[in-house]
């Protein structure tokens, strides 16, 4: 197989300054061959002595882009390449460096403001399903897992059967080692997604998954390792060699020191463990860079085991450092700065990655033997049955007792290329040596003439044929057993492996199947957005009548006044145009095919009208028609513009598509953040009056809303037979329970009696609460949200 060998690729993104950040000093200088960056550091006086430190660092990259840099120049300069690695049949592996907040999730995944801020995955999905489009000559299947390791445990974000509330919830994934030292991942599952469509659902779903195993104590999104991993397998129809390639998506966790965060307790076991990956992974790096390490330690840690052949193996991989610039961050950026510059020594040989399909392999080996039977009849010119005939095993006989006569020490005996004749004749002579008692006493005494005088040699002969024929008989129809018994056993095999649909893909949609713009684009109306279905079965979280009023009234406060209600709104706007833009597009297309419609018609009608003019006429000849001929043109042009407007079109969609999930993750983390917010009011509000709890006839204030959280659920008849995901045994029997069963990390108050639900005092509760929440609000305006 064809093999590449280079450095792995190493990329710097400096992130935009936040608006109260004091700018670091650093110097970016793109030119050939290898760009660099310089970091100064001023001497620092403040302390009374001066500090010796050498004050400018210089590191070289593959490239450095600077805060104005944009995502589409990112994934062009750096993905792109990469994706047409895999795409070729080699493995690729991108993977983003840095400390928390220094921009690795924006340029792998993206942000959730604009539908130009999407990351990496989400384009180079597109560009990978568009590129599959284009290429008819082979077949494609393309599956995609989601890994994420926190504390050294694996887990699957695309789980399939229920979704989580906590990270526990979701499968742990663990690593098996076979013969070959070949990692596997047991319950990762894999997804297949047939177009770009299907496999954003999956990142979505993943990402979804991701935010609500968070608990605010702990934002797991910068603790965690996340791999999107895309697999792709191609293969030449009627070919037996099938290609193989992966392309992993890594998101490493936030790679700040310890001491800097001062954290202690729960979260500092999780710095160890953070630490500690990126430890192993810096530690297998540095064996990598030395030129005489035998032992790699890869299997330290799960992080470094999962991505053993993008590092010194079989891939092509690229890092992207991201460097926070300003003044506080400007020495975590020089270790991310350090650590690229071990990465880029390392040496990777990318293979291409071809294997033989067994069930081809055997299809070709039957055709093999077919064939050369056919060329063996064409050599001797006679087709070969499976058995002797009668009349030939009798010829053999006089063959072989006329060689047994002939004295003559040169004489051969010969009976052609036929290997069952050859065998008949050494079987027969063998008996005549064996059994000197028969014929061959006789033969070998050279008394032939009493041979031919007594008839019971040749009726013992011919006893002895019948044998030879009812053995070779028996074996044959042995023989036809055990291939019946090979072919079932083949067909079954085939049968299971055949599990694995192939996709198809055609270049267009062909006008027939687009008869009605409403079956590609299935959207609802575009007035209201709310009111269009999320693709994923996502159960919007009931907030309506579950909330009772109190606290729905400071769920629109809050929502007024949250940072993401902005982008909510543009986005809503955003996508109220696209829908229209859609609309026009889709009756357009209609007008289109009408008129192709109209065309076609028109063209029947001509040659009707051409037909009848024939019969009535004989003696004229079918010329040659410039009508129609003129029509056939108006068709193609007709069908040029259609295809034109389709291909708009379907960018719409797909931005529309994009823009849906947005919306939907934002939302869902403005619900999730009201949430954390209100439950902390209600308990202060209970811990300042406490003669609330007492008084039996206002219940608590307790946000009942968390209840009605169902996160996300396949759909919502199954959930009403399980109970609430969250159901507390108190909440069963009408009555609430203090403190939050959703955030396990909070200790609920001490008082934690039940009380009954008492008429509307639950709602009075709630605006009591919501009264001195207002307050608060209006006081914090934007910052809950942080």
């Amino acid at each position: 197989a064809a093999m590449v060998k280079e450095t792995i690729r190493v990329y710097a993104r400096v992130k935009p300054l936040g608006r109260r950040q004091q700018a670091g000093s650093y110097a970016v200088d793109n030119e050939e061959p290898l760009p660099s960056l310089e970091i100064t550091v001023p001497r620092d006086l403040a302390d009374g002595f001066i500090n010796n430190k050498r004050e400018s660092y210089k590191f070289k990259f593959q490239k450095i882009f600077d805060q104005e840099a944009k995502q589409d120049v990112i994934f062009d300069s750096i993905a792109k390449p990469v994706a047409e690695c895999v795409l070729a049949g080699y493995n690729g592996t991108i993977f983003a460096y840095g400390q928390t907040g220094s921009g690795k999730t924006f340029t792998i995944t993206g942000g959730a403001e604009r539908y130009s801020d999407r990351g990496i995955i989400p384009r180079t999905l597109s560009y990978i399903f568009d590129q599959l489009q284009k290429d008819s000559s082979k077949v494609y299947t393309t599956h995609v897992s989601y890994l994420e390791i926190y504390n050294e445990c694996g887990y699957d974000l695309l789980d399939p059967r229920h979704e989580a509330s906590r990270m526990e919830d979701l499968p742990k994934v663990t690593i098996m080692e076979d013969s070959d030292q070949n990692i596997h991942l047991k319950n990762l599952s894999l997804q297949q997604a047939t177009n770009e469509e299907e496999a954003l659902n999956l990142l979505f779903l993943g990402d979804t998954n991701r935010m609500i195993a968070e608990t605010p104590m702990n934002q797991a999104s910068s603790r965690s390792h996340c791999i999107f991993t895309i697999h792709i397998s191609s293969k030449e129809p009627g070919s037996a060699t099938i290609r193989r390639s992966k392309l992993h998506l890594v998101d490493l966790a936030g790679s700040e020191r310890v001491a800097k965060t001062g954290i202690g307790g729960h979260l500092l076991t999780e710095a160890k463990y953070i630490n500690l990956s990126l430890h192993y992974l810096e530690q297998v790096i540095i064996a990598l860079a030395e030129k005489n390490r035998s032992h790699i330690p890869y299997r330290n840690s799960m992080m470094t085991s999962v991505l053993r052949d993008s590092l010194g193996g079989n891939c092509m991989t690229t890092m992207i450092s991201t460097l926070a610039m300003d003044k506080r961050n400007i020495d975590e950026s020089i270790s991310t700065c350090r650590f690229a510059q071990r990465v880029a020594l390392i040496k990777n040989e990318a293979v291409l990655n071809e294997e033989i399909d067994p069930r081809l392999m055997i299809v070709q080996l039957k055709k093999e033997i077919q064939d050369l039977k056919d060329e063996l009849a064409l050599v001797t010119g006679k087709q070969r049955t499976s058995e002797l005939s009668q009349e030939e095993l009798l010829q053999l006989d006089e063959l072989i007792e006329a060689f047994l006569k002939d004295n003559d020490a040169d004489s051969s005996l010969d009976v052609g290329a036929d290997m069952r004749k050859i065998k008949y004749c050494f079987v027969h002579m063998k008996q005549i040596i064996n059994h000197p008692m028969t014929s061959g006493k006789k033969l070998l005494s050279q008394d032939i003439s009493e041979e031919k005088n007594s008839n019971e040699e040749v009726e013992k002969l011919k006893g002895l044929l019948q044998q030879r024929d009812n053995e070779i008989n028996i074996l044959v129809t042995m023989l036809k057993k055990e291939k019946k018994k090979a072919q079932d056993a083949l067909s079954q095999l085939n049968a299971t492996s055949a599990g694995s649909t192939v996709l198809e893909q055609s270049p267009y949609m062909s006008l027939e199947e687009s008869q009605s713009p409403s079956r590609c684009f299935s959207l609802k109306d575009a007035k209201d957005f709310s009111s269009s279905v999320p693709r994923l079965p996502l159960l919007s979280r009931a907030t309506g009548e579950k909330m009772s009023l109190g606290c729905q009234e400071a769920f629109e406060v809050f929502k007024r006044d949250h940072a993401d209600s902005i982008t909510i709104e543009d986005n809503k706007q955003l996508l109220k145009q696209r829908f229209d833009e859609a609309k026009c597009l889709g009756e357009k297309l209609n007008e289109v095919r009408n008129k192709i419609n109209h065309l076609k018609g028109k063209i029947i009608q001509r040659q009707i009208q051409r037909t009848a003019l024939a019969v009535s006429n004989p003696s004229e000849e079918l010329t040659f028609d410039p009508v129609e001929e003129n029509l056939r043109m108006q068709i193609e042009e007709e069908k040029k513009s259609y295809k034109a407007v389709y291909g708009c079109f379907k960018g719409l969609k797909v931005e529309i598509e994009h823009l849906q999930l947005l919306m939907e993750k934002v939302k869902m983390k403005l619900q999730k953040d009201f949430e954390v917010w209100w439950s902390e009011e209600a308990k202060k509000f209970q811990q300042e009056k406490p003669e609330m709890v007492t008084s039996p006839n206002i219940a608590t204030v307790y946000p009942q809303f968390i209840r009605s959280s169902q996160h996300l659920s396949r759909n919502s008849s199954s959930d009403t037979s399980r109970g609430s995901l969250y159901e507390d045994p108190a909440v069963k029997n009408n009555s609430i329970t203090l403190g939050n069963p959703t955030l396990k990390t909070r200790t609920p108050p001490s008082s934690s009696t039940s009380i009954p639900l008492t008429g509307d005092s639950q709602a009075d509760a709630d605006i009591l609460a919501f009264i001195k929440a207002r307050q608060n609000i209006l006081q914090k305006k934007g910052k809950s949200c942080q």
